[in-house]
């Protein structure tokens, strides 16, 4: 009976592990869009789209309304994330009320996936088409990672997740890393290839579509589904996320590290989708500098995550992240004093931002983990995800407000030092060993 027992626990750790593998590839499928799309490509391309469609006096009409072409991208990536709050809660209550998750995650990716795919058609004045576009693939990519954030406290027991979590963020990084290196051959060698350099950022950014498509089947092909009662198969999103938040209220320190996480998160969201603008317009740098620059930001965010996962494991989630706050808020004072021309400067800074980015987001991930009461991770996780990509509509808003009012997108990037000051304070205020427990989870012995 004891080798019987021990032979099924060997089969569910084998199969626990086939899941973390599938889970990590999800983030190695999506990854792919925020750095080549989000983060190089589209800002400073659909920037430019917009500015060849302005009037006299740099302003773009959409809806009527005049916008300055230059913070055009910030505002539709402003949209997008309100688009997906409407969204995210819809899928997280019928992920959990189903428990039928991984046709919502298909959906959501092909969606996405389709969307940026499409931008492939993104010429000429069409900057309305390539925001159309932003706003559906960037509200996918945000409904999808509530599903696939919600798989984590079901396929790691609490002593695994700050690792699980961290490997998935490296698994990411790592897939930027190589498609950005494909896309600085091409985009550096589009003659050699007979292509236009507008032909092949296109090329660059539908082939991120294409990636994510792809490998999004190795996902939907390990995870799997767990059943839930007849009773819970009805879906009320808005009335779930209600009865979610007034949960909640019950565990107010699980709110409040949320209501920090949701402050410095805004600021490190808007660098992720603003850092291109701000190197290519106020600094005057190449597209290949770009390029480069944020492919060491994939290279050191894998060695980042791992890196920070293992001083998790030594001095704690809480406080690592809290350095990591403390790292963001110098690296951009910094970026504010950077001058123009002057590439490897704006090379040492994607550094260190390469070092802090993929270790802040990771244990964020899985600290929050800890907090979400046993069955009710999908809908705690939507509350999270609004916070990580749904709630990160601030910070674009008031970048392209700055610019709009002042066109320096210096005064746009040094307004963003507020969100990690103050989310360090909200961090530091959270008793997170208290509220562990107050979730109903086990306390690891560091956390």
């Amino acid at each position: 009976m004891g080798s019987d027992t021990v032979r099924a626990g060997q089969a569910g750790d084998a199969d626990r592990r086939r899941e973390q593998r599938g889970w990590y590839f999800y983030d190695w499928a999506c990854s792919v869009y925020s750095t080549s799309v989000l983060t190089v490509f589209l800002g400073p391309y659909l920037t430019a789209v917009a500015e060849s469609a302005a009037d006299a006096d740099g302003f773009v009409h959409p809806l009527g309304i005049p916008v300055r072409a230059g913070s055009f991208f910030a505002y539709c990536v402003s949209a997008s994330v309100i688009v997906a709050i409407v969204l995210m809660p819809v899928a997280g209550a019928a992920a959990d009320r189903t428990g039928r998750k991984k046709p919502l995650l298909a959906a959501a990716a092909y969606v996405g996936a389709g969307a940026t795919t499409g931008l492939f058609f993104l010429d000429g004045h069409r900057y309305l088409l390539g925001g159309l576009l932003l706003v559906v693939a960037n509200a996918s990519v945000a409904v999808s990672m509530v599903l696939y954030n919600s798989y984590l406290p079901q396929i790691a027991p609490p002593e695994e997740r700050d690792a699980v979590s961290s490997r998935g963020w490296a698994f990411g990084y790592a897939a930027g890393s190589l498609v950005l290196v494909a896309n600085l051959v091409l985009f550096t060698a589009h003659d050699s290839f007979g292509v236009s350099e507008s032909t092949a950022v296109r090329i660059c950014l539908a082939s991120a579509g294409l990636w994510w498509g792809l490998f999004t089947l190795v996902p939907l092909k390990r995870l799997r589904d767990r059943r839930t009662t007849p009773a819970a198969a009805r879906v009320h999103g808005w009335r779930q996320l209600a009865s979610t938040i007034r949960d909640m209220r019950g565990k107010p320190l699980t709110l409040s590290f949320l209501l920090a996480y949701l402050v410095y998160n805004d600021g490190i969201q808007t660098v992720i989708s603003q850092a291109s603008v701000y190197g290519s317009r106020e600094l005057g740098l190449s597209q290949s500098t770009l390029i480069t620059a944020v492919l060491m930001v994939q290279v050191l965010a894998v060695a980042g995550a791992l890196g920070m996962g293992r001083l998790a494991r030594r001095y704690g989630a809480k406080r690592t992240i809290l350095g990591s706050l403390a790292a963001w808020a110098v690296i951009l004072a910094a970026g504010y004093f950077l001058p123009a021309g002057a590439p490897m400067w704006f090379f040492v800074l994607a550094a260190g931002i390469g070092l802090v980015l993929g270790g802040s987001q990771a244990l964020s991930r899985s600290l929050f983990s800890h907090l979400v009461p046993p069955g009710k991770e999908a809908e705690y996780f939507s509350a999270y995800e609004m916070s990580d990509r749904g709630m990160s509509w601030l910070g674009p808003l008031l970048f392209g407000i700055t610019y709009q009012l002042t066109g320096s997108y210096r005064d746009a990037i040094i307004s963003l030092v507020a969100f990690f000051a103050i989310g360090f304070v909200l961090l530091a205020r959270v008793p997170v060993r208290r509220a562990i427990g107050d979730a109903g989870n086990p306390v690891p012995d560091r956390i």
